[in-house]
């Protein structure tokens, strides 16, 4: 039970913030960041710490090479929608990484202007950004539950091993929606076996309900998951070895799946379901203490969610309600003061 009393002692540091601090009160609407690519690098971020946590880190003088082998490697997704979320998510990273100067951020973008925004909120970081064709994926996206499952930057991460340089073997891939609470070299040592990716499992979730029942009915198709015992498994937080990831060629058997959706209409939610389908049954258990997943609620309205039972790695708003759009509008969860603290956006006081 220690990890509950540590918690809930961050968890009331948190409160204190959001009750006493005006700018987090007073930052414009999540309304204000879709803008155009010119006005980007306007948007309000206060600039980052500097976190040397750690003297025994082998710090270097100057940015690293992207294919030196003793980093860790993050792919997140930079949306001009999803950026103030995406910005408190290497903010959260680098407060608690031992060594955050051994971090590489890979961001992926279909937004130009960015590099700028970045270097001037965080002017250590070591990162490239990738532009991603929106086209790539636009013929082949369905529509779903929700409309912000069908933007073409949400199916980036399938990408990745096209995207990224071939030095770089194995990366973590995190959504924008989410907050780290450790040390993110812990995921990053995930042992994956003969596995391509590794994720938290949910193997008690009904696993049916993810696909209509015209693909359950189709031989065809649920023949699919024949000797395989598919669990349920967030996208958001994956470790992927893109070495194994090319070796297979997965990024065309999820577009395959993509096409057949286009047509036949098997699933109706955005980018999970072909996941499923290829790597159900086959995925590396990683402890579900790294994607607390569901703090944004159902995905027909942001309703307010508390945390699974167990210790606490990392916390993720996914669903439809977004912590800071919650704030914003004076009608935030409980749990949303744990991102707040992560939050850069606004200008200082």
């Amino acid at each position: 039970m220690l990890w509950i009393m540590k918690f809930s002692g961050f968890f009331s540091a948190a409160v204190i913030m959001i009750v006493f601090s005006p700018s987090l009160q007073s930052f414009p609407p999540a309304e204000a960041i879709r803008s155009s690519s010119h006005q980007i690098t306007k948007l309000p971020f206060r600039k980052a710490p500097i976190f040397i946590n750690s003297l025994q880190c082998g710090f270097k003088s100057g940015r690293f090479s992207v294919c030196d082998e003793s980093l860790i490697h993050i792919a997140i997704t930079l949306d001009v929608e999803y950026l103030r979320g995406s910005i408190a998510a290497v903010h959260s990273i680098l407060q608690h990484s031992v060594c955050p100067e051994n971090v590489f951020f890979h961001f992926l973008v279909s937004e130009s202007n960015l590099e700028t925004l970045v270097s001037s909120t965080f002017p250590k970081l070591n990162f490239k950004l990738y532009f991603f064709n929106p086209d790539l994926v636009r013929t082949l996206i369905s529509s779903s539950v929700r409309s912000a499952l069908e933007q073409p930057l949400n199916y980036a991460r399938n990408y990745l091993a096209d995207l990224l340089p071939r030095c770089v073997r194995r990366i973590i891939y995190l959504d924008s929606d989410l907050v780290l609470v450790d040390d993110v070299s812990k995921l990053w040592v995930t042992s994956l076996g003969t596995k391509t990716i590794g994720a938290p499992e949910y193997c008690h979730a009904n696993f049916t309900n993810y696909f209509t029942p015209k693909f359950w009915l189709n031989k065809r198709y649920s023949r699919t998951f024949s000797g395989r015992r598919p669990c349920y498994f967030n996208t958001g937080v994956m470790v992927i070895d893109l070495v194994k990831w090319r070796r297979a060629g997965y990024t065309k058997r999820i577009e395959k799946w993509m096409e057949i959706q286009k047509i036949e209409r098997i699933y109706e939610l955005g980018s999970l379901p072909p996941y499923l389908l290829v790597f159900g049954g086959n995925v590396a258990p990683i402890e579900h203490r790294w994607n607390q997943h569901g703090l944004g609620g159902d995905n027909v309205k942001g309703s307010c969610r508390d945390l699974h039972p167990g210790p606490v790695s990392l916390l993720h708003w996914s669903g439809s309600g977004k912590p800071w759009i919650r704030l914003d509008s004076k009608q935030a969860c409980p749990l949303d003061s744990l991102w707040a603290p992560y939050d850069l956006y606004g200008y200082s006081t």
